[in-house]
């Protein structure tokens, strides 16, 4: 598998991770603040942290998947905000696999 075919395998990999890890922050937030629950705020804590590390990772390649694609910048700026939006990390997620 070459450098390029590797870099968007790992950019849809970390998509769909980071995806999940947002998911999973946000439910943990939602607990550490309805409920006494002391394990939702160290959720919040290694989930935060976690989901940080994966959203760099996928900034990181986002940036690599749009140097080596020449993809437009409408596309990158659509794929960052995306990381930002529950769930739509798994949008893109799915778009990528499709164009493989």
């Amino acid at each position: 598998m070459s450098n390029t075919k590797r870099t968007l395998k790992q950019f849809c990999n970390v998509a769909l991770i980071e995806g999940i890890s947002m998911v999973v922050l946000v439910a943990f937030s939602v607990l550490k603040r309805t409920t006494d629950y002391e394990w939702a705020v160290l959720g919040v804590t290694y989930v935060g942290w976690a989901h940080g590390l994966l959203f760099i990772a996928y900034v990181y390649l986002l940036w690599m998947c749009a140097d080596r694609y020449k993809w437009k910048f409408r596309r990158v700026v659509l794929f960052f905000v995306a990381s930002l939006i529950p769930f739509a990390p798994f949008f893109v997620e799915k778009q990528l696999r499709r164009e493989q």
